[in-house]
């Protein structure tokens, strides 16, 4: 299986590279490629294991490895790169077998540690990979008493020496104060600023407005000069009257004709967005081709030459009038003052000029100095920098899901965290350090392995026994995990947590003195049929939280009343057999007969696991004390989340499993949906269901969609599913996302469509 992945990404890749015209593009795709060799060669040659927490031969887990898409580790350290210009100028000629080597052993002399200490005291340092922080923690053990943790730290770290940056580079990596967050840093946005580019169609457009057409009317004029009578125009009818050309040769013509070839053979070279002039139909192509053939009289010219010179003519002078005329003047105004327009490029240019008086390693105070007078295009862009509460660039649609709230959430996680260390210097080092932790990309894990924890990092595990947990922290943690959930419920009510944001919670929950079984979604082609203790842990809650609620009743939640079974360990960590044999009997329950596969069959299972936690939703809420907010917060949830099933069942697809994620998505956005209108009391339930059917109604889904309205308006009332998920009448169906056969939810034509 995971072979056969790596071998389509890159054959996608390979195919991206080739089909694109686009040199970025090109060479991103080619990057890629690169990889996924990488990812392929190590599996083959059996030097990278993937599905293991150590997927690299000889690499403990600690080391921040390059991950390519689906967490497939290509066998690089990201720590593993060549000297910088500023690290190689430091004296680093001692012993060692690289040059890596030779600065790491520098660190550890007097010199290098006393550039290490001077570094923590100015915090004129960047923290890029987590590796960065491990040399200068060595120095601020030595310089606080700690020799021994020191010793055993440079000890762990020997073997990788050679190879790894341990040791920060210079520059400084200002913070955001407070519970401010940014997206990006200013660097960013002015690198994406001046990538911007114009779109083929556009940078065409400009080119025949700046340069053919001024050239079109110069060639149209010296065939009008030629002109004997009256200028070619086309009669109603579609004959052409007028003079003809060819009869009268100024003397000043062939000079003029010589030098707009000049200009055209200029212009060809310099500008080749455009090409609608050269296209041989056109009326600029059948002048230019005469003017070719002629080189001071009409001799070289066939009759037929001299017609199609006065039908071009007369088109171009009906339409657009005669060279040096009203009409024709006032359409070149126009033309040219859309021409003279700035593009986006040229605005995204200009932004990133006034980006240079703020640092680039940071982050934008305000907007407006930067952003006055430029399109909303351009300011979503800056507005990534700005430096602000979560809650404003959630209003600004600067975060715009789970995953972007969980990239920022580390910039205060880290602050929480680092408040335990009573030394501002290193609670500097750790902020820093944390955050390059969380831009770590997750591995693919099988066998009920975890991702590597901050703590498991060497030097972070030797500051450990000096941490400490404060009140002070403790609380200002469990305040910053509540107003989290709020948002990320509030904002995205239709999505489950990411495992990133999960994570993170996770994090703070622990700062704040408050363990809680937070689950993470589990992909249904690694599933091994297991679940770890916290599963049950999780249920058992959720059962006791939801219990008589219109959840409890809509999918038929277990008591869970008695105790767990004694877990037993596998592969190191205790299983809930229990749980997972519920999970396997409900899904078995209402699967229907289908040739699906294992995925599918694992979906259904995995899909069981989430509806008995409410993948975390009452867990949270119990933990926190959420009931009184979310009951009135409630109605407007399930609402808006009701409202997203609808928007999504409504987009057509004919592609098979476009569709089926289509319904997946939609059940997970429903069960968030019922989640929520548990909280409210029955006389709003009945509301919601009337307003969620007249929405189905004006989708144009009742035939499709009606039966889990159906169902959902009986629960209720009081009423219940049978065991294979219908209502007692047939009417009515409980809506689940996974399947192993053919979807009720599916249009019958893409339900029916071949697998691909």
């Amino acid at each position: 299986m995971a072979m056969g992945y790596a071998y389509g990404q890159l054959e996608r890749a390979m195919r991206s590279a080739a089909s694109t015209t686009d040199g970025a593009a090109r060479a991103r795709a080619q990057a890629k490629a690169g990889r996924w060799r990488e990812v392929l060669s190590g599996m083959a040659d059996g030097t990278l294991r993937i599905g293991s927490r150590t997927p690299v031969a000889g690499t403990p887990a600690w080391v921040t490895l390059e991950v390519a898409h689906g967490g497939f580790a290509t066998g690089r350290y990201l720590a593993e790169v060549p000297l910088d210009p500023a690290e190689a100028a430091l004296p680093a000629d001692g012993p060692g077998t690289t040059d890596r080597e030779r600065l790491n052993l520098w660190y550890l002399t007097d010199d290098g540690l006393a550039t290490l200490r001077a570094a923590l005291a100015t915090e004129s340092y960047r923290i890029e990979v987590p590796e960065d922080a491990a040399l200068p923690v060595v120095a601020w053990l030595l310089d606080h008493g700690h020799p021994e943790a020191a010793l055993d730290l440079v000890a762990e770290l020997r073997p990788l020496l050679h190879r790894l940056r341990l040791a920060p580079l210079p520059g400084a990596t200002p913070r955001p104060a407070g519970s401010l967050v940014r997206l990006s840093t200013v660097g960013e946005v002015q690198a994406s600023l001046r990538a911007t580019g114009t779109k083929p169609a556009m940078a065409a457009m400009l080119e025949t407005l700046r340069v053919w057409h001024p050239l079109f009317d110069r060639l149209v004029a010296l065939w009008c000069d030629t002109v004997d009578g009256d200028l070619p125009r086309l009669t109603e009818g579609g004959p052409v009257s007028g003079g003809w050309p060819c009869r009268e040769w100024p003397a000043d013509w062939a000079g003029r004709r010589a030098r707009w070839l000049a200009d055209y053979a200029t212009a060809s070279a310099r500008h080749t967005a455009s090409t609608a002039h050269t296209h041989p139909k056109s009326n600029f192509a059948r002048l230019h081709h005469a003017l070719l053939a002629c080189e001071h009289d009409s001799t070289a010219l066939t009759g037929r030459d001299v017609g199609w010179i006065r039908r071009a003519l007369a088109n171009t002078v009906t339409k657009h009038g005669a060279p040096g005329s009203e009409a024709r003047a006032a359409l070149r105004a126009v033309q040219a003052s859309v021409a003279a327009r700035p593009t986006y490029p040229e605005l995204a240019a200009v932004l990133a000029e006034r980006l240079d008086r703020y640092p680039a390693e940071g982050g934008l105070p305000q907007l407006e100095p930067v952003v006055e007078d430029a399109p909303p295009h351009l300011v979503a862009k800056v507005t990534r920098a700005l430096e602000a509460p979560i809650e404003e660039l959630v209003a600004r649609e600067v975060i715009t899901s789970g995953d972007v709230l969980a990239t920022v959430l580390p910039q205060i996680t880290a602050q929480l965290l680092a408040a335990n260390l009573e030394d501002d210097r290193l609670a500097a080092l750790y902020a820093q350090a944390y955050a390059a932790f969380r831009r770590r990309r997750g591995l693919l894990l099988l066998d009920l392995e975890h991702q590597v924890r901050i703590e498991e990092l060497p030097w972070i595990g030797a500051l450990e026994p000096l941490r400490e947990h404060r009140p002070d922290t403790n609380r200002a943690a469990r305040h910053t995990l509540t107003q989290t959930v709020l948002l990320a419920l509030g904002s995205f009510p239709q999505a489950i947590l990411p495992n990133t944001l999960v994570r993170e919670l996770g994090a703070l929950a622990k700062q704040a003195g408050l363990p809680m079984p937070l689950v993470e979604e589990v992909a249904a082609d690694i599933f091994t049929g297991t679940f770890t203790a916290k599963w049950h842990t999780a249920a058992e809650l959720t059962s006791r939280v939801m219990a008589g609620t219109l959840y409890a009743r809509y999918y038929d939640l277990p008591s869970w009343t008695e105790p767990a079974r004694r877990p037993r360990w596998a592969r190191g960590r205790r299983t809930a057999d229990d749980f997972a044999a519920v999970c396997r009997a409900r899904a078995v329950a209402e699967r229907p007969r289908g040739g699906l596969g294992w995925v599918a069959e694992n979906g259904t299972v995995l899909e069981q696991s989430q509806i008995l936690t409410t993948q975390n939703l009452a867990v949270l809420v119990e933990t926190l004390g959420l009931h009184a907010r979310l009951r009135e917060l409630a109605p407007e949830l399930a609402g808006e989340a009701f409202a997203w099933v609808i928007r999504r069942l409504s987009q057509r697809t004919d592609n098979r499993h476009a569709a089926f994620q289509t319904v997946k998505n939609a059940a997970y956005a429903w069960r968030q949906a019922v989640f929520f209108l548990s909280f409210c009391d029955v006389p709003a339930q009945r509301a919601a269901v009337d307003r969620l059917g007249e929405q189905v109604a004006r989708a144009g889904l009742e035939d499709r969609f009606g039966p889990a309205v159906a169902g959902l308006a009986q629960v209720v009332a009081d009423g219940r599913f049978t065991g294979s998920g219908t209502t007692a009448d047939g009417a009515g169906r409980r809506f689940l996302g996974w399947t192993t056969g053919t979807h009720w939810c599916l249009p019958t034509r893409t339900a029916d469509a071949p697998r691909r």
